[in-house]
């Protein structure tokens, strides 16, 4: 089979015009002469780094479409073969040839006479990257990466059968929006019990994943897998200790929030008891909105509306259309979910979601939207790893872009009243998202300090803190069999662990930046811009500083920016 993957990798003389990436031999001259090239001036270091992030950048690139491939189509035996014979035969040696470069680097001795203020953060990274390196771990993490992707393979295949159609369980989620309260149950009720149909696969694969990931952390001298995961994620501004009262302080400022808005809805929607299978409808019963009527007219209207808060923002998104780089539509075998894929060498970003027709999918463009803008307005940035983001920074270019852009969503609804329903609808999910990313989050932390527990506790425990995090206004009584495996719904838990409370904190930022915007939208855009230029060659809090924010999550932030939230609710909804 061939497993060739061609990468455009510009003009600088280090690498040919065209790098074809086969096998390791094709990587191999690379390596070899950045393990060899003399070094004898800071001039000579720099050159090597910028040649180092060249070669990186193609690796990254490379894989990046291996990884596209299978997401767009599970059933792609040949993108499945190319994938897996990648990150089986060729990462392994990228690996540990990494690790000798890196420690190359941090040995020169011309490594701090480099200029602080371009390579502080890179310094920082290398130099985390050669305390954690652990030969045993490449052959483990290997097996990870391959394991984690069989979670994609299982819910790609996943659809619902209604009305005599199969349909993805994405799809069959917008009949959640609809007006009959019938119809609504027995959707929730066939989408959930197809999901625990592959309970028992579902829990195998993180029992394997858990005990590899414990491992590896055990390898590399932590006690945990938790404290192993922080550092490899470069957690530098904060501890899990921090993480802890975060989800307290949303238990204790946000909970009480979702509890009002859920009376509202119920007595508007004049039912006795609130079920969840009434929180996706208009909470006074009018028919489901959909903002468009074909992925075309979706993405049209996706551009104008970005081109209308500022006119570099369309152009992005055009671009990427017209090269081929939007996937939009949920299909049966594509992966669940939604991502936007840099390319470090071409520059141009690849987006990729599943759309369903529904309101939902108008937050995920302006989401991934803001994800791939974020990447072309570092294109200027030299480094490559520069140009990649802790998630920090990157959700909150992506969170960001979804209130901004609220005010200009009259691109998608010509009336003032769906307007307004849209608005409360993403405002209310504003609120929802923090508790639910606190559960995700906390349970992580107790699954991977206590490795040893069976499958019963992990589900007691689960169990718990739903219960501890869901309002209880809502009544779940008889479907404590869905509540006990909802977890199984969130793909980060299996493919990146702790890759979650990031979308908590930057959802805060967000929320920050949009008042700003409400008293000045010109100068609130200019900040948001000049931050996500910056890329990563500063520590968080001065990212969010330069989008005029600061990077907090204690409980009188969370409190403050609940209660604008919740002002300006009461505002759409007076």
């Amino acid at each position: 089979m061939s497993n060739a993957t061609q990468v455009e990798t510009g003009t600088r003389a280090f690498l040919p015009p065209s790098l074809t990436i086969e096998c390791w031999e094709d990587l191999e001259p690379f390596f070899r002469d950045l393990a060899t090239r003399p070094l004898h001036s800071k001039a000579d270091l720099e050159a090597w780094i910028s040649d180092k992030s060249d070669l990186d950048a193609a690796i990254a690139e490379a894989f990046s479409w291996m990884y596209i491939h299978i997401s767009r189509n599970n059933q792609d035996q040949q993108a499945l073969e190319r994938y897996q014979y990648a990150v089986q035969h060729i990462q392994p040696q990228v690996a540990s040839r990494e690790n000798l470069l890196n420690q190359r680097l941090v040995q020169s001795p011309f490594f701090d006479q480099l200029d602080t203020e371009r390579y502080w953060i890179y310094q920082r990274k290398v130099k985390n990257a050669v305390d954690l390196f652990c030969e045993q771990n490449v052959p483990i993490t290997t097996e990870v990466q391959l394991k984690s992707k069989e979670y994609g393979r299982i819910f790609s295949q996943m659809t619902i059968g209604m009305e005599g159609r199969q349909l993805t369980l994405q799809k069959a989620s917008t009949l959640l929006e609809e007006h009959d309260r019938e119809r609504r149950q027995a959707v929730y009720h066939k989408i959930n019990q197809r999901i625990l149909q592959d309970t028992e696969e579902i829990e195998s694969l993180f029992d394997a994943l858990l005990s590899k990931r414990h491992h590896i952390a055990r390898n590399s001298g932590f006690d945990n897998y938790r404290d192993y995961a922080f550092r490899t994620l470069n957690r530098f501004d904060y501890t899990p200790e921090d993480c802890l009262n975060f989800h307290q302080s949303i238990a204790e400022e946000i909970v009480p929030l979702l509890n009002e808005l859920y009376v509202s809805r119920r007595d508007s929607l004049g039912l006795d008891e609130l079920r969840p299978w009434d929180l996706h409808i208009d909470a006074h019963g009018k028919e489901p909105l959909r903002p468009y009527e074909s992925m075309e007219d979706f993405l049209a209207k996706g551009t104008h509306c970005l081109s209308k808060l500022d006119p570099t923002f369309g152009k992005v998104i055009q671009k990427m259309n017209d090269i081929g780089h939007i996937d939009l539509e949920s299909r049966k075998g594509k992966r669940p979910g939604a991502y936007n894929m840099p390319l470090f060498k071409s520059g141009i970003p690849f987006l990729f979601m599943n759309a369903s027709y529904s309101l939902n999918d108008l937050r995920t463009l302006m989401h991934e939207s803001g994800h791939a803008i974020h990447s072309y307005l570092t294109q200027h940035l030299r480094l490559s790893s520069s140009r990649t983001f802790p998630s920090e920074i990157s959700e909150l270019a992506a969170m960001t872009m979804e209130l901004l852009t609220l005010e200009h969503w009259d691109v998608f609804f010509d009336r003032e009243e769906d307007l307004r329903r849209a608005k409360i609808n993403q405002l209310e999910l504003v609120l929802k998202v923090l508790p639910w990313i606190a559960v995700v989050d906390k349970f992580q932390h107790w699954l991977y300090l206590n490795p040893d527990h069976s499958r019963e506790e992990r589900k007691a425990y689960w169990s718990g803190l739903v219960r501890s995090y869901t309002s209880s206004v809502v009544d779940y009584s008889g479907m404590e069999h869905y509540v006990d495996h909802l977890w199984h719904k969130q793909l980060h838990v299996f493919e990146v662990p702790f890759y979650y409370i990031e979308y908590g904190f930057a959802q805060l930022g967000a929320i920050a930046i949009w008042r700003q915007y409400r008293q000045d939208p010109e100068g609130a855009v200019h900040k948001y811009k000049e931050a996500l230029k910056l890329g990563y060659t500063k520590p968080i809090a001065d990212v969010y500083r330069a989008a005029g924010i600061e990077f907090d999550f204690s409980q009188n932030y969370v409190q403050q920016l609940g209660a604008f939230v919740r002002e300006e609710l009461h505002s759409l909804m007076d």
